[in-house]
């Protein structure tokens, strides 16, 4: 990104966090209390043409804790754990 580009993200006084080399992130503070986030919540991503909205997903979303580990999730990984 280019330093011009960075400087204006940082002065529309919104929350603004990095990715890791792992494409993680830390849901700012600021953003996690507007949303009353607490460890352990869900989220989700919604795409809106080319903006994407972080919400609290809704409760009723099944409690799967692998649900979000997709990089063990290639047709070539079920192929290999089919057997276990």
């Amino acid at each position: 990104m280019a330093r011009s580009n960075l400087s204006y993200i940082l002065t529309m006084n919104a929350p603004v966090s990095k990715l890791t080399s792992k494409a993680q992130t830390v849901i700012p503070k600021a953003v996690r209390e507007r949303l009353g986030l607490k460890p352990g919540d869900l989220v989700r991503y919604v795409f809106k043409g080319k903006r994407v909205t972080i919400e609290r997903a809704p409760t009723d979303v099944e409690d799967d804790p692998f649900a979000t580990f997709t990089e063990w999730a290639s047709e070539a990984d079920e192929e290999a754990y089919r057997s276990l």
